[in-house]
């Protein structure tokens, strides 16, 4: 069975998506496909259609967050020993040392990843360029516009 690291706010997240889905999105897409059918011809019924397509969508979301759960491995990084090293779940202050930039990433799960609000995934290259490192050392990290070098500043397990 495949394991899905997750914080424990994405495990909820997680969670309300699959309630919201299950309670609310598949019985107004249910309710819709029965309309549509009243309306007689299904063959050319472009309400009946694209209720059909929802309904589609819908069910595969529901079944992929369900896997997801049952193969979650919920991680919590205030309980980890606060060692300095980098790991998934701690936030991670990193300075680019070309341009002294500094950035500050969470290391998330896949579903948790929005480079918008700083939370990386930890498949992606900076965040495998960083784990395993400690507060202190440099990550040499190949990106998209070449090789990165980076020094980690400090690792926050919150």
């Amino acid at each position: 069975m495949q394991r899905y690291p997750m914080t424990p706010q994405g495990h909820a997240t997680l969670e309300a998506e699959l309630k919201q889905l299950k309670t609310v999105d598949r019985p107004r897409i249910t309710a819709a496909i029965a309309e549509a059918r009243e309306h007689g011809d299904l063959k050319e019924n472009a309400e009946y259609h694209a209720a059909r397509e929802q309904q589609g969508f819908c069910e595969a979301r529901i079944r992929d967050i369900e896997a997801k759960l049952s193969g979650a491995q919920v991680i919590d990084p205030a309980t980890l020993p606060r060692e300095g090293r980098v790991v998934f779940g701690v936030t991670v202050v990193i300075e680019n040392l070309d341009t002294e930039e500094e950035k500050r990433y969470q290391i998330v799960g896949d579903d948790e990843a929005d480079f918008k609000n700083n939370k990386i995934s930890v498949n992606s290259p900076i965040a495998r360029g960083l784990i395993g490192k400690s507060e202190g050392d440099e990550a040499r990290i190949e990106t998209p516009s070449g090789l990165v070098e980076f020094e980690i500043i400090e690792v926050i397990y919150e």
